[in-house]
């Protein structure tokens, strides 16, 4: 346990930091999600903006790191455009 008045803090707001980046990773997981499981080009063209622009976010805020990033939105722009060739 901490001893520190300035250790009790940072255990708090560590925890409350844990907690929020946990959030983030798990809906930015989801809209990942959400474009592979679209079947229709328009639709997952949609969902992509979104996936792209939150993922983008979570690299600025330093939650995921940039090149898991990029790898992510060209397997979505890749998955994205096959769908536009059928």
């Amino acid at each position: 346990m901490a001893h520190h008045k300035s250790a009790k803090k940072r255990i708090k707001v560590s925890e409350k930091r844990r907690q929020i980046n946990k959030a983030s990773i798990s809906k930015s997981r989801t809209l990942v999600k959400k474009v592979l499981e679209t079947k229709d080009k328009t639709e997952a063209a949609v969902a992509l903006k979104d996936a792209v622009s939150y993922l983008d976010k979570t690299v600025s805020k330093g939650r995921l790191h940039k090149n898991t990033v990029a790898r992510k939105k060209s397997q979505l722009a890749k998955h994205v455009n096959k769908l536009a060739a059928k």
